[in-house]
């Protein structure tokens, strides 16, 4: 067995390698399937430490590594994603984004790190002692919306079929500014919510605002469906079942003395169950129209599926926080209360296999940091070696 000592030398040994590498990414930041610069950086970083690869995957970008092991029958599987977000960065560090309108405002670039370090640790306990099971490293684009994960479950790279064998465990990470540094987390069962896409187009009569009696106004019509679709939550769903319907744009119109023939509006819809999200789909569609022919409009609703549910194992979540524990101590492993509404395209590997995602904590203690997708969020490279530990206890568990 690989002494404890052992491991956190090896990372320390690699960790001013990985801060480059990640305030080189957070510089150079690529939204979904753009991700041409970041993937070439993960290969360089592969080649250079004789990891084995496959590249090209999911829309080009995506790539899969792989560590032999003592045992090759099956593996164990380290997921990072990739991709930035289409914001404008706000911070002043060194390091800022250079790209406008791109960011790392939800931490990939350290995912993409730590694995990257995990996959160099790793290859120097091969040479150094041999790994006790193969390992399967995911580099993974479009997260952000682009369902990326689906992608690189539909091409192979859980089966088998790509580089080295079939997948038969999974464990991901994200970086939780809520969480103090050093502290990680999760939860068995529901971690995060679908994230599903709702579009409604009312359609009317437009007239001159001054005279409203001779139109079918849409606003009107959409204004409502807005309020009405709340109800879904407030008088369909259990009150003590999770549940989101968010409109968030409205969009109509083109001067201010007229009511146009139509608007459009979009939003999204979370649940934390199969149940409540076939409520929720059944609902939207019922109200939207109803509401839309109450005001003498029509509606077109659309209600598209997204991200599923994201369930942890309850086995793998339980070794996940028994080889937290032993390594680094009760007071640093806080198990998550509660899940979170918000999506997480590691769902689908999830569906495919048992698997854990877990927090770890950036927020240093005592202190605040900007939350995930803010202007400002940078990721803490002081998490770095706890992230690369865990992800390679996870790997040299047999």
């Amino acid at each position: 067995m690989l002494s404890t000592e052992r491991l956190r030398s090896l990372i320390a040994e690699e960790l001013p390698r990985a801060i480059a590498c990640r305030r080189d990414l957070h510089m150079h930041p690529e939204i979904g399937y753009e991700e041409k610069r970041t993937a070439e950086v993960i290969r360089k970083h592969l080649t250079d430490a004789g990891v084995a690869f496959k590249g090209g995957l999911a829309g080009g970008t995506g790539t899969l590594a792989h560590l032999p092991g003592a045992n090759n029958a099956s593996s164990i599987a380290l997921r990072a994603d990739i991709d930035a977000l289409p914001i404008d960065e706000e911070g002043q560090q060194a390091w800022k984004s250079t790209i406008p309108g791109r960011m790392h405002a939800c931490g990939h670039d350290g995912h993409t790190t730590i694995l990257l370090t995990t996959a160099r640790v790793l290859q120097r306990v091969a040479k150094e002692s041999g790994l006790p099971r193969s390992v399967t490293l995911l580099f993974q684009p479009a997260e952000e919306g682009g369902a990326g994960g689906r992608k690189m479950c539909e091409e192979g790279c859980l089966d088998g079929t790509v580089i080295g064998p079939k997948v038969e465990r999974i464990y991901g990470l994200h970086g939780w500014p809520a969480l103090d540094l050093g502290v990680v987390g999760s939860r068995a069962g529901a971690l995060f919510a679908c994230s599903d896409r709702v579009e409604i187009i009312v359609r009317g009569e437009g007239a001159h605002a001054a005279f409203p009696h001779y139109s079918r106004d849409p606003i009107v019509a959409g204004a409502a469906i807005v309020t009405a679709l709340q109800t879904i939550l407030s008088r369909n769903v259990d009150p003590l079942e999770p549940g989101v319907v968010s409109i968030t744009t409205f969009h109509g119109g083109s001067a201010m003395n007229v009511i146009p023939p139509s608007v459009t509006l979009t939003g999204t819809a979370r649940a934390l169950s199969a149940e409540t999200r076939n409520l929720i789909e059944r609902r939207f569609g019922e109200i939207c129209q109803s509401v839309a022919a109450a005001h003498g409009c029509t509606a077109q609703a659309t209600y598209t599926r997204g991200y599923p549910v994201t369930v942890n194992d309850a086995g793998e979540t339980d070794r996940f926080h028994r080889l937290a524990t032993d390594a680094l101590g009760t007071a640093r492993v806080q198990p998550l209360e509660r899940p979170v509404m918000g999506g997480e395209d590691f769902s689908f590997y999830a569906q495919r296999v048992p698997a854990c995602f877990f927090a770890l904590g950036l927020r240093k203690p005592g202190g605040s940091m900007p939350a995930l997708h803010h202007p400002l969020f940078d990721f803490n490279d002081d998490a770095i070696p706890t992230g690369v530990e865990m992800f390679c206890r996870l790997a040299l568990t047999g």
